[in-house]
This record gives C-alpha cells, sequence and structure tokens, in this order.
C-alpha cells in the first residue's frame, strides 16, 4: 500500500522522551556508548519528503556521538528484491526498514533479524501506541521499532458534495453508506472514488469489511496460513458486500480507468465530481499538494469506516499501514551502535517535530497534547485517536501476505470488482492456492 507524503507545514513540539533502553545496551546519557565509533549502515526506501528527515537525524547523532551512521537508499519494488537477497549475507546493512508484520516474519523466521527485546528496557512498550508496536513484534519478541508516522484506513468525503445531497454527517453504519451512495448518484455525482487500475486501492474495502463482518481473527487465520482460512463465510459476505456497491453504482462506470498515482481520485473528490474516498491517512498530505484551493476552503471530511450490523468486529478496529519500521540484523558487526542510533534518534524532540512537520502523526503514546498545538491540529488529532483507540490495527493486506498470495488476492481482487469473478470463486481460488 502507498506511503504516507508531505504535509507543507512545519511544527515543533516539546521533548518527548520515547525509547529507553538499559544501560548495558547503549550506556549513559552522554557518555560513550560501545560501538558507536564503527560504521553503521541503514537502508531505506527513496523517498524524497522522508529521507531528509532521516539524513538529518543522521547528521546530528552522528555529530553529538561521533559516530559513523550512513544511510543508502532504494526505490520501493527493488528495495523488497534487495533484502531477499542481500539479508543474510555479507552484504547485508545493520539497520534495514521494512513494513512489519508478516513481511518482518519472514525474516525473523530466516534468522536475519536481531531480537531486541533483551536490550530494551522494560518500559519501552509503553512508550508506544501498543497496536502499532505489535506491527514490530513478532511471538512476543520486539523485532522493529516505529520510527516513522502511522497510517490507518479513513473514509475521506467533499463537504459540498454532501450539502448538494442532503447528506448532514458522514455514514455511521452500512444502511447509511448505503443511503448516501443513493443521494448522491441521484445528483449526477459519482458516490465513491476508486482507482481501479490499481488492485490495492480496492483491497481497502474488503480489508475494512472483512474486519466488521468477521472480526480480525477472520484475516489472522489466513495470515497465519491455516487451512480453510479464505473459506470463512466472513469473506464470500464481504466480497458480496463488495458487488452490491459495485452494482449499485457506487463507483461509478469508468473507475476502471482510474489511476491514483495520477492523482485521478484526489482530482475527482476535490473537483465535486466523487462524494467520497477511501484511502490512507496520507490522503490529507496529498490534498494539500495537489487541491490547496479545496483545502484552504475546508471542504475535506473525514470519519471512522462504517459499521455492519450483526459484523462481530469492533468498530474502532483499524486496517492500513501501523507504520514503517527499523529492524537490527542479525548479521551486524556492529549490533550495539544500531541499538544506540534508535534509541537516541527517537528521543530527540527535533526528530518527533521533524516527523509533524512532514505530516506524519508519531506512534508515540501520550502525545495527543503536543499534535494539538501543531499544524492541522483537527487532522491529527482524528489519526491519532483512531489509532490509539483501535483495539487492533491490521496490516495491509498486500504487505502482511508473502508476495505469491499477495499478487493472486491482487488480481482475484480486481476480477471481482470488474465482475470477472463471483466471490465464491474468489474464495475457491485463495482457497486451492493455500
Amino acid at each position: 500500500m502507498k506511503r504516507l507524503v508531505s504535509l507543507r507545514a512545519t511544527a515543533a513540539v516539546s521533548a518527548v522522551t520515547v525509547l529507553a533502553l538499559t544501560a548495558t545496551a547503549c550506556g549513559g546519557v552522554g557518555g560513550s556508548a560501545s560501538g558507536t565509533d564503527k560504521p553503521v549502515t541503514v537502508w531505506s526506501i527513496q523517498n524524497d519528503t522522508l529521507n531528509p528527515v532521516q539524513k538529518q537525524s543522521i547528521s546530528s547523532y552522528n555529530t553529538q556521538r561521533k559516530a559513523k551512521v550512513t544511510v543508502k537508499t532504494f526505490d520501493n519494488d527493488p528495495y523488497k528484491e534487495k533484502l531477499k537477497t542481500s539479508l543474510g549475507s555479507a552484504g547485508s546493512p545493520d539497520i534495514f526498514q521494512n513494513w512489519g508484520g508478516g513481511n518482518l516474519a519472514q525474516y525473523v523466521k530466516a534468522h536475519h533479524v536481531a531480537d531486541l527485546t533483551g536490550k530494551l528496557s522494560t518500559d519501552f512498550k509503553n512508550q508506544f501506541l501498543p497496536s502499532v508496536l505489535a506491527g514490530g513484534t513478532v511471538d512476543g519478541k520486539v523485532y522493529g521499532v516505529p520510527m516513522e508516522g502511522v497510517q490507518p484506513v479513513a473514509l475521506f468525503y467533499n463537504k459540498d458534495v454532501f450539502k448538494k445531497a442532503g447528506i448532514e454527517t458522514p455514514p455511521a453504519t452500512w444502511k447509511d453508506l448505503l443511503k448516501d451512495i443513493d443521494k448522491i448518484k441521484a445528483e449526477g455525482i459519482t458516490p465513491i472514488a476508486l482507482a481501479g487500475t490499481q488492485a490495492w486501492t480496492e483491497l481497502m474495502w474488503l480489508e475494512y469489511l472483512l474486519d466488521r463482518v468477521g472480526g480480525p481473527q477472520a484475516f489472522a487465520d489466513i495470515e497465519a496460513g491455516r487451512a480453510g482460512a479464505w473459506d470463512n463465510a466472513a469473506v464470500q459476505t464481504s466480497l458480496t458486500m463488495i458487488r452490491d456497491l459495485v452494482d449499485r453504482g457506487a463507483f461509478g462506470k469508468k473507475y476502471g480507468t482510474v489511476n491514483q498515482d495520477a492523482g485521478g481520485t484526489n482530482a475527482l473528490l476535490s473537483q465535486g465530481k466523487a462524494g467520497m474516498l477511501l484511502m490512507g491517512s496520507w490522503e490529507y498530505a496529498d490534498m494539500l499538494s495537489t487541491a490547496p484551493k479545496f483545502m484552504k476552503e475546508n471542504k475535506l471530511g473525514w470519519s471512522t469506516f462504517p459499521t455492519v450490523a450483526g459484523g462481530v468486529g469492533d468498530a474502532n478496529n483499524i486496517v492500513g499501514n501501523p507504520s514503517n519500521y527499523f529492524s537490527v540484523t542479525e548479521s551486524s558487526k556492529n549490533t550495539s551502535g544500531a541499538v544506540d542510533y534508535l534509541s537516541r534518534t527517537l528521543a530527540q524532540p527535533s526528530y518527533i517535530a521533524d516527523l509533524l512537520s512532514i505530516g506524519h502523526v508519531p506512534a508515540i503514546a501520550g502525545i495527543k497534547g503536543q499534535l494539538m498545538g501543531a499544524p492541522n491540529p483537527e487532522y491529527t488529532g482524528f489519526i491519532y485517536d483512531m489509532v490509539a483507540n483501535a483495539p487492533t490495527f491490521t496490516q495491509s493486506w498486500d504487505q502482511a501476505l508473502d508476495p505469491d498470495t499477495s499478487g493472486l488476492m491482487l488480481a482475484n481482487l480486481q476480477k471481482v470488482f470488474n465482475r470477472q469473478m463471483t466471490p465464491k470463486q474468489f474464495v475457491q481460488s485463495m482457497d486451492a492456492a493455500g
């Protein structure tokens, strides 16, 4: 799933103590930590917004600690391949960025990732929002530290379109959503913008619906590869609800030609050609960049995903990208230096401020008050509350599942949206592949 992009804003936050490590792991504050005089290599994904923040944190750390940390960036898809071929070899880095969840678990299983649990203080988990830290935890042990902002999926809407259609509040229930779809459609406007050329945008609908209908355990069974997990009745029910949306005209007639990366859905929503959009939290930042007038006039609204009557999922459950994580490789020749860099970077108020300045909402517990003093407080506060109040934060399926399963799932889902495959056929295909 796509990553968060820049908010055109600046921020200042007060000191935040984020991460505490044991003295044996990193030494006393102001002291000379073992390993800081040895090289530490960091691998990260190329991101024009985030990389400058990373480089600044490294520069500050190197100056303060007289260390030798360097970063190397890669494009998204080549990076995934690079990790597959390099982790565990002589050419692997000391620290590498990853997506947590099933993605990280693969490397843990292959013994390529260092267990950080014993190197962290007993107060470590309390520093982070539990649902986000869980993404870097495998079998109860911490292997990844959340180094970026949280990215839950939310329901965005055009306030002017809602007003024109006589809709006073965003849909709280699935029944409300269907009514709103019909009202917007009656005005000659596409109810929901959808970039049908990219299946990951469609996946968000299935992720939320399965959670609302069957609860988080339904996908947990799929992620764990349990026999018959795809054959859970909640999966077919969720897919049937999606087909009902398609047949109802919820996405219009041309969604199969809309491209998210080209800004297709942003244009539809901001220009009043669509009423709603289900998208990751980066949508706000995208709109600030692509539709500044629309944003300045305060026409963008946001809400949580509707509840489903009879479903067992908690209304506060969310899906999306809990965060991006930094992990230390098992083969690192400078584990102490790598851990020291991570801990001290997270403890820097300037790093938290820099994350806020590019629109990231840090996965840190207890910063709601600071967000209220930062740019765009209504929105960042909403995103923070979504994550802080979430009993579960299910990782995007295309990252949580292995590449082969993910690829087949996305291809099949696109066929469901295009009426080329029935919900039952989807289940049969995925169950057979599992």
